[in-house]
C-alpha cells in the first residue's frame, strides 16, 4: 500500500512563500509521473503542477511563475515551492500521481492571510 505524507504547510501573509514536501512509500516513485494536487474551500481538487520521472515540469496558468515542483527520487520526495502567495492559494494541498492513482494522505493545509 503506497502511503503519501504531505508537510510544509502554514500561515503565511499574502506575497510570502511556502516550501511543501511529500515522501512516498512507492517503489515506483521514481518512474511515476507525480503531481501536486490542491482543494481551495468549498471547491473540487485540481493538479497544479505536474513533473515526469526525468523532471520536466509543467504547470496550471494560476501558479505558473510563482510555484516550482521539483523531486528527488534517491529520497521518494517531491516539493513545492511557493512564492508570491495570495489569498487564492489558500487550499488543502496534496501529492499523487498525476492521475490520482494512489491513495491520498491527509494533504498540509496553506493559509495565505494578512
Amino acid at each position: 500500500q503506497v502511503r503519501l505524507v504531505e508537510s510544509g504547510g502554514g500561515l503565511v501573509q499574502p506575497g510570502g512563500s511556502l516550501r511543501l514536501s511529500c515522501e512516498a512509500s512507492a517503489d515506483s516513485f521514481s518512474t511515476t509521473f507525480m503531481a501536486w494536487h490542491r482543494q481551495p474551500p468549498g471547491k473540487q481538487r485540481e493538479a497544479i503542477a505536474w513533473i515526469t520521472s526525468g523532471g520536466h515540469a509543467n504547470y496550471l496558468k494560476s501558479v505558473k511563475g510563482r510555484f516550482t515542483i521539483s523531486r528527488d527520487n534517491t529520497k521518494n520526495m517531491l516539493f513545492l515551492e511557493m512564492n508570491s502567495l495570495t489569498a487564492e492559494d489558500t487550499a488543502l494541498y496534496y501529492c499523487n500521481t498525476l492521475v490520482s492513482s494512489w491513495p491520498w494522505g491527509q494533504g498540509t493545509q496553506v493559509t495565505v492571510s494578512s
